[in-house]
């Protein structure tokens, strides 16, 4: 039978999947293809969503209608707001998630979306063609030798490309433990000129919770009053679970330095690199020796099972080893295994060979997302896939590819460190990869990306409401707030005392939140007398707290904005030769040749690139452009 679609997507992870979803809501026929389908959305790893700039994607994610903010609310079984002793910017949400219920959820989504069909089979290979020296895809070959035909493909295969798995010095080829792996498609992409390279990534034992002993370890709650992912009301309160905590100790540490030699890693077998922040526990061991004790979580992987993750004990030893790892661990002292650690390593493909939009630069149609692209995180991958699926609906249409720009979002932080950077580990998003953080809160991802969803298509009316009603609650309230003023007295400043302020002449509600010490809370106290100052509709108080409070640095920080953005506005010619700019650095020509800057803003961000180097390319541009207007100018007269 001749099947042929508009968009297909390999792999139907968390990237997989929000590329499914975005391509099929923005009109496009839509395939996604499984190795499994009861694994669609699977949480291999740890079973949680969000955490430190990871929540920042979730959140993103969601403002742009996508689906990971709205599956998370759906299904947690804890929410809890990290790092609130901090600033606005490093505060972020993590949940931890019922592994499948998340998985069940989505699929049903996924199930019930116009234009998109589910299949389950493995990719072996493109289909493509070459016209006039340009390769453009055309579709793909499956296992069973069946052709799909398509306009565009997007390669989300996340740990299976040629996966093996290791536990001590025994390995077998799997994309996780139990599954298959996928062969060919490496090949196929090798044989089109794209490099591969290896990394690895790894998982803790799951343990049997009947057999913990959790009397005398520390308990660790929700928030009583969970904030949520999803932008959109009315999101579901659930009975939360505790997480408890325990640590590794002298003998854990005797155990795993006794049996480094059975490593796969200290053995040489595995010669590739896992995610440096999030080590397996040899490694936590050997690197940190001043380290007497290390973390470890016990995390719920679900409502109706008694599996417990053991966060922080990654490790790829012999199983024999792991046992008696976990039976050193407080509270585990009887604990049974019920699946075993393991690491994993696999093919991914350089981001260099890809442009902003997610496309290969040397083959049209060809989008790819995820961990294949050598990230880490399910937050990292369903971004890109979001991303991945827009452009691979706009170029059906024969529309540009759509750009993140890095301080427009933390999605574009991470794709432009992806394609312009040169990555040797596992890439994990982080609050201080981004200059432009105090903007890029998660509070406010829904006034930063919420009106580009809209523009592309992805918002619906209903978010749109909701997003238009929020915006005009808090216009009216940050015009309350610098407007009414407070009279000093002493039952004023005796409420103020509790917050080490007093006030001596009237203030403004907004210049006294503006103070370090007061918040949205003390605000609402002051005035409570008068139910006319405040909204009775529920408002976003952080967000207007900080927007007040960080007014200073906010503006600060969009001149930086500003400033860069020229630097973004350069553009530089596709057929520009830097091997002929004989002013750059060696290293300079070398590495502009190899990942083709689109503009002057990327270049600079070039590793190996210097500001001296920058100077000297805009030199030349402008010494271009002065020519070819010279040559206009010449023609015209």
């Amino acid at each position: 039978m001749d099947r042929s679609y508009d968009v297909i997507v390999v792999g139907a992870g968390h990237a997989g999947c929000e590329a499914a979803h975005a391509s099929a809501r923005l009109g496009a026929k839509t395939l996604l293809l499984a190795l499994n389908l009861d694994t669609i959305a699977m949480m291999p790893c740890n079973p949680a969503v969000g955490g430190p700039a990871k929540s920042h994607l979730v959140k993103e994610i969601d403002a742009l209608g996508g689906l990971m903010g709205v599956a998370t609310d759906a299904t947690y079984l804890q929410l809890k707001t990290l790092n609130t002793s901090k600033g606005p910017a490093v505060r972020s949400l993590r949940a931890q998630s019922d592994k499948k219920e998340y998985s069940t959820w989505v699929k049903h989504s996924l199930e019930n979306i116009p234009n998109l069909d589910i299949y389950q089979a493995m990719v072996t290979n493109l289909l493509v063609e070459n016209i006039s020296n340009v390769t453009k895809i055309v579709g793909v070959g499956t296992s069973l030798e069946e052709k799909i035909y398509s306009k565009t493909v997007i390669i989300t295969t996340g740990t299976f490309l040629s996966g093996k798995v290791h536990v001590g010095l025994k390995s077998s080829m799997a994309g996780r433990a139990g599954e298959f792996a996928s062969y060919g498609l490496t090949d196929s992409l090798v044989s089109l000129g794209f490099k591969s390279r290896r990394l690895k990534t790894g998982t803790p034992p799951r343990i049997d919770g009947r057999t913990i002993d959790f009397s005398n370890l520390e308990k660790h709650w929700g928030d009583k009053e969970p904030s949520y992912f999803s932008f959109l009301p009315n999101r579901p309160f659930r009975e939360q679970i505790p997480c408890h905590l325990t640590r590794t100790n002298e003998k854990t540490h005797e155990i795993i330095l006794a049996n480094l030699d059975k490593s796969p890693i200290y053995a040489g077998i595995i010669e590739c690199v896992g995610p440096r922040y999030c080590p397996s526990i040899e490694d936590k061991v050997v690197r940190f020796k001043d380290k007497l004790s290390h973390h470890l979580f016990l995390e719920p992987e679900g409502r109706y099972t008694k599996e417990i993750y053991l966060q922080g004990c990654s490790t790829s030893l012999p199983i024999d080893v792991q046992w008696e790892i976990v039976r050193s661990l407080p509270g585990l002292e009887q604990a049974l295994i019920m699946r075993p650690a393991y690491a994993v390593e696999y093919d991914y493909f350089p981001g260099i060979q890809f442009n902003h939009g997610l496309m290969s630069k040397n083959v049209e149609g060809l989008f790819i997302a995820g961990q294949v692209l050598g990230t880490s995180g399910y937050e990292e991958a369903a971004a890109q896939g979001i991303v991945a699926g827009i452009n691979a609906a706009r170029y059906i249409k024969g529309l540009e590819n759509f750009i993140f720009e890095r301080e427009l979002s933390y999605i574009g932080t991470l794709i432009d460190d992806l394609v312009t950077k040169e990555m040797n580990e596992p890439y994990r998003m982080l609050t201080s990869r981004s200059e432009y953080r105090l903007i890029l809160r998660q509070d406010n991802a829904d006034q930063r990306l919420t009106p580009v969803g809209r523009e592309l298509g992805l918002v619906d009316d209903f978010r749109w409401t909701v997003f238009n009603k929020k915006m005009e609650r808090l216009k009216e309230e940050k015009e309350r707030l610098a407007k009414t003023k407070i009279q000093p007295s002493n039952e004023i400043n005796d409420l103020l005392a509790k917050y080490n302020e007093n006030i001596c002449e009237p203030i403004t509600l907004e210049g006294l939140l503006k103070r370090p010490n007061i918040t949205y809370e003390c605000v609402k106290q002051l005035v409570a007398k008068d139910d006319q100052l405040l909204s009775s509709e529920e408002l976003p108080e952080f967000e207007i707290e900080t927007e007040i409070k960080y007014e200073g640095y906010i503006s600060r920080q969009l001149q930086q904005i500003n400033q860069q953005g020229k630097f973004e506005k350069i553009k530089i010619p596709k057929e520009l030769n830097f091997k002929q700019l004989e002013h750059l650095s060696c290293e300079a020509r070398e590495k502009l040749d190899k990942i083709k800057p689109i503009t002057v803003g990327q270049a600079s961000r070039i590793g190996g690139v210097s500001p001296a180097d920058i100077t000297v390319l805009m030199a030349y541009l402008n010494k271009r452009d002065r020519f070819t207007n010279d040559k206009k100018q010449a023609i015209y007269t």
